[in-house]
Formats: structure tokens, C-alpha cells, sequence
């Protein structure tokens, strides 16, 4: 789900108009990135097609009342992670189901107030932890981290979105963005360094 898109071209814009052709070339583009989405985030095969077609569903119906002040691919994710946070609390009942509880761990447990070079430990540090690391390896790190952190590894760096683009997608401040995006790169090269097979380069 990544690449521009002209304001005319955006899929909710033309279903709205009536034309629904780019809207199911859209799903057909984006089905695999949203099931990427879901997967790493920690859902199953099953619920991460459920809540594809959800976040899909979802959109479909909001269309009369879109309007493309961002780029559709933002807005998709946006609904998506909507869309895991209202699974997730659907399942908060069940005593073993912890995943995604740290959605509301706000800025104290993400670091969201910590100063520093920050662009330092941003997308390039993490694109530099993939050339070195396998990408087993590395996705099984990224699959430690807490859920706040995840989100944002996996938006700027699986997904490509600006930190901007970010920040409308989880509701944050960008400078929460960067302060997540910081730890888990710290955090990342941590556990790389403690893995048995890792040299310590990190």
C-alpha cells in the first residue's frame, strides 16, 4: 500500500462519485500490506483477514462522508489500527489476552517526553539494522517491543509513512512519533546485541 496518488485518482474520492473501480483496485493493491499489517502486530492468519476486510468494509461505507485531506494509504492505516484497537479491547476480558493493552500505555511508558538526538535512532538507524540482520531475526526483535513502539516501526519502516503521516494515523504528536521511534531503535539493537548469534555489532 505505498506509492502516490493524485487528489483525482484517490479511490474514496472516486467511489463517493460513483465510480468504483479505483476503490477495488485499491483492495486488491492493499490487501497484503494490511494483512502484513495485522500479522506483525500479533493477530493470527484468521483474524488478520477478518480485520482486513473490516478496515476495507469500513472504508467502503465512510466514503460518502470522506473527504482526501490526507493521502488514502494514511487514512487506510489509520482505520486499521482503529480497527486492531477495537479487537483488541473486545478480547481485554479474556485473562491471557494482553496483546495490544499497551495501545493506552500513553507517553510515560513510550518515552514520549525524552529529549535528544532523536533523527539519530529514526527510519535510517532501523534500515541500517536490516542490512545487518537477517530479516527473521530482525522481525522476530521487532515482535518484542512494546505495541506503542511496534506501530511505529512498522509505519515508517514496513510502510513508508512520514512521521506526519504517522501522527494522524495513532492520534500523536510527531514529536511522540520520533520519541517512540528513538526507544525502539534502542531497544532493537539491544536485543540484537543479547542475541546468541548476533557478534555484539549493534
Amino acid at each position: 500500500m505505498k506509492g502516490d496518488r493524485d487528489r483525482d485518482r484517490d479511490p474514496l474520492a472516486a467511489l463517493r462519485a460513483g465510480d468504483v473501480g479505483p476503490f477495488e483496485d485499491f483492495v486488491r493493491a492493499g490487501t497484503g500490506s494490511l494483512l502484513a499489517f495485522f500479522r506483525r502486530l500479533g493477530a493470527d492468519a484468521q483474524a488478520a483477514e477478518d480485520l482486513t476486510q473490516e478496515t476495507f468494509l469500513k472504508m467502503f461505507h465512510a466514503a460518502a462522508r470522506y473527504e482526501p485531506r490526507e493521502r488514502v494509504e494514511a487514512y487506510a492505516f489509520r482505520v486499521a489500527r482503529n480497527a486492531w484497537v477495537d479487537h483488541c479491547r473486545r478480547r481485554a476480558a479474556r485473562p491471557h489476552d494482553a496483546v495490544g493493552s499497551s495501545l493506552d500505555a500513553g507517553p510515560a511508558r513510550s518515552g514520549a517526553g525524552a529529549d535528544g538526538p532523536l533523527a539519530a535512532d529514526g527510519p535510517g538507524a532501523l534500515e541500517g539494522l536490516m542490512r545487518r540482520e537477517s530479516a527473521e531475526r530482525l522481525r522476530a526483535a521487532v515482535g518484542e517491543l512494546p505495541e506503542t513502539h511496534r506501530l511505529v516501526v512498522e509505519l515508517a519502516l514496513m510502510q513508508e509513512l512520514p512521521y506526519g503521516e504517522i501522527a494522524a494515523v495513532l492520534e500523536i504528536p510527531v514529536g511522540t512519533v520520533k520519541s517512540r521511534m528513538f526507544h525502539a531503535v534502542r531497544k532493537l539493537r539491544e536485543a540484537l546485541a543479547e542475541a546468541p548469534d548476533s557478534g555484539g555489532d549493534a
